[in-house]
């Protein structure tokens, strides 16, 4: 793969093909493609709602299992990586990222037409109220994040520990090999693209319906296809011009102010409605979806009758092809700005911190809107179930200073919708690119094309049939790739059983090299350990530090390699200059065939000088350290002071770790072929930044 990045072009003409053409067949023939799209949907629901519920279920129960797991403390990047962000703009990002233009959309319709059309039981009582808003919670809950948290998961791990590409194919690497970089990964990569631009469109459909509804409620401007189409374009075009301009922290950054303006919006209508009964109501739904939560899950209405089709198109089914649909969008988010966290911490904010706001918001304005129903204004629930864009406005009609209300609604609704368009058009570029690096985006031009395309599909789709057969559409296209989902899940598993394998033969081979570490200097006899004092409180300048790489390092790991050759093992060792200190770097390297191999570089690194060192500091002073890294990353010790066999002993103790490591892996997996998916730790490219104490 080219350093200067470039094009997939069976990925980019596969998927471009197939979305213009099907955007272009529903345009010419509305009536023909509302027909196969009816008919394919029904087929889907009625033979395969099983399995939509049981795939979900199986996500949720992996993530978690992951995380509660010995697995949870791997982190998502090399040993040595720091987070990216502090914990607080992480969980503003994360918390951003849970925020879309469909949760105005439905946090009045969703409440309200289970309580009228409840799936089971009769409507309009106290338990269909309960089972209203616990509906929505549940399809806006933790099994649905939990599919961006597997995505994203994946995304991280494999980007960021093993430095592979940014990019679905990669999470199938434990399962296919380098076959990943072929037709198959290619045929993922499609997938993925293709299920991103059907849950993209899903939003813009809905986001341009409701604005078409609030500017006509405002303005007066007339409701009706035409004005939607002009809104598309709109978007299309503000996309367009993000794209040019590049203003990718402009995008988070109102990102997280639509968070604020959402939070406003759920104050204005906790305040100025019955605060003691909402939060009364919040605390009965945190209950009752915890407890209902297990029976929810895999609940498919086998003994109702009349079985009801209809409801879990319109809802569960559709909801679990949508997450699913956006799960490459939301997961690539994710892992960019979850570098250096652990799989625990990761999976834990994903499911709580966005969820944390979803519920209260859901809860709030659902019950909001449950309590006008339930008060006699049935023709407000009628509206709202039949025409959702109106129900959130008709519930912010019900408060004073509607005006103010529906203004602030309408710009969170605009800003979220062409947020949505544009970072959806960038996650599909850099879907359908080879990129340099994980953090590298796709060229400007081509995130201008898939922004039109999108809004291509999303005309046609309109055209169709509107919202209905968007939410079709979606629960047709999620199918495929929720297979995908599945083999990631299993791809996933094996890599981290690998690391276990590892973590098992760190304990399982005696560290050699601690006796090796107390062998006397000449001369010194058994005071070997005055020698480790002294070491310990020496901070070394970069003169000493190039002396001992060069005296010590160099010599110590030429003798491991050559003996290794003598023996008949390929080993090499190679040098190169660090950029930040202006040291060599030396790095031993043994290949293992087509399993992982072993590599030992020494790493120079510059650090702050402690108050505490044994002579004067300064402010700018700074000492050098010798840290070992190993193809998963730095080991965090410093052998800068060692003597010669000290260094070979701790070569060795890594070594015979390594073998030990494969030897657990074939074990194990009954002689299975663990695949070398780590870089070759002799090219300097391959390792990621480390992190310095001025960052």
């Amino acid at each position: 793969m080219g350093r200067s990045g470039g094009l997939k072009r069976l990925v980019f003409l596969g998927s471009a093909t197939a979305i213009i053409a099907l955007s272009a067949w529903a345009i010419i023939t509305p009536d023909g493609a509302s027909h196969v799209i009816g008919t394919a949907v029904t087929w889907v629901s009625s033979n395969l709602g099983w399995y939509y519920f049981l795939v979900a279920t199986l996500y949720l129960a992996f993530v978690v299992f992951v995380a509660v797991s010995r697995y949870g403390s791997v982190k998502l990047g090399p040993e040595h990586s720091t987070p990216d962000y502090g914990v607080f703009s992480w969980a503003a990002m994360l918390f951003a990222a849970g925020i879309g233009i469909d949760l105005m959309f439905f946090s009045v319709a969703g409440p309200v037409s289970h309580y009228l059309a409840p799936p089971g039981g009769e409507g309009q009582t106290v338990e269909a109220a309960r089972q209203a808003v616990v509906w929505t919670l549940f399809h806006y809950g933790i099994t649905g994040w939990s599919m961006y948290a597997l995505m994203g998961l994946a995304l991280a791990y494999f980007s960021f520990r093993y430095r592979l590409p940014l990019a679905i194919r990669s999470a199938l690497y434990p399962i296919i090999g380098k076959r990943i970089h072929g037709r198959f990964g290619d045929t993922v990569d499609i997938a993925a693209i293709l299920g991103t631009v059907f849950g993209i469109s899903v939003s813009l459909g809905i986001g341009v319906v409701q604005l078409n509804y609030g500017l006509n409620f405002m303005f007066g401007i007339p409701e009706g296809i035409a004005a939607q189409i002009g809104l598309i374009i709109l978007a299309a075009f503000m996309a367009t011009a993000s794209a040019v301009s590049g203003v990718d922290k402009g995008i988070r950054r109102l990102s997280q102010l639509n968070v604020i303006l959402a939070g406003i919006l759920m104050l204005y209508i906790l305040v100025l409605g019955d605060p003691a009964s909402l939060l009364n109501a919040l605390i009965l739904n945190i209950g009752d979806y915890i407890s209902r939560l297990p029976a929810m899950t895999l609940n498919t209405f086998a003994y109702d009758e009349p079985f009801p089709i209809e409801w879990l198109n319109d809802w569960t089914l559709f909801f679990w092809a949508w997450w699913i649909a956006w799960a490459p969008f939301v997961g690539l988010f994710l892992a960019r700005i979850s570098r250096g966290r652990t799989i625990r911490q990761f999976v834990a904010a994903t499911l709580v911190v966005p969820f944390l706001f979803t519920l209260t918001f859901l809860s709030v304005l659902g019950n909001s809107a449950l309590s006008v129903v339930r008060q006699g204004n049935l023709e407000f629930g009628t509206t709202a179930m039949e025409m959702p864009e109106r129900g959130f406005y008709g519930l912010l009609a019900q408060y004073p200073g509607v005006v103010f209300s529906a203004s602030v609604a309408t710009f969170v609704g605009l800003l979220l919708y062409v947020t949505s368009a544009d970072s959806g058009a960038l996650v599909m570029a850099n879907l359908s690119s080879r990129l340099p690096t994980p953090l590298t985006d796709a060229k400007p031009w081509l995130r201008v094309f898939w922004a039109m395309a999108t809004g291509l599909l999303t005309m046609a789709m309109l055209i169709v049939g509107g919202v209905d057969a968007l939410t079709s559409a979606t629960i047709i296209m999620g199918l495929p790739f929720s297979v995908v989902m599945l083999l990631i899940t299993w791809g996933l598993h094996k890599a981290l059983r690998v690391e276990r394998f590892r973590r098992e033969a760190m304990v399982a081979t005696l560290p050699s090299s601690l006796s090796v570490r107390t062998v006397s200097l000449p001369g010194e006899g058994p005071s070997a350990w005055r020698h480790r004092l002294a070491r310990a409180l020496s901070h070394p300048n970069k003169r000493a530090a190039r002396r001992f790489l060069t005296d010590v390092c160099r010599p110590a790991l030429q003798e491991v390699t050559e003996e290794l050759r003598t023996r008949d093992v390929e080993a090499s060792l190679s040098e190169d200059i660090d950029p930040e200190t202006g040291l060599p770097r030396l790095t031993l390297r043994v290949p293992m065939g087509t399993e992982h191999s072993f590599g030992y570089r020494l790493y120079p690194v510059r650090r702050a000088t402690p108050s505490y060192a044994m002579r004067a500091v300064t402010a700018d002073d700074t000492y050098y350290r010798v840290e070992v890294h190993l193809p998963e990353g730095g080991q965090g010790y410093d052998v800068m002071g060692y003597t010669r066999e000290q260094l070979i002993g701790d070569v060795l103790d890594q070594y015979e770790r390594h073998l030990e490591f494969l030897r657990l892996h074939r074990e194990a997996e009954a002689g299975e072929v663990l695949p070398d998916y780590t870089p070759q730790t002799s090219d300097p490219d391959n390792e990621p930044p480390l992190r310095r104490d001025s960052d």
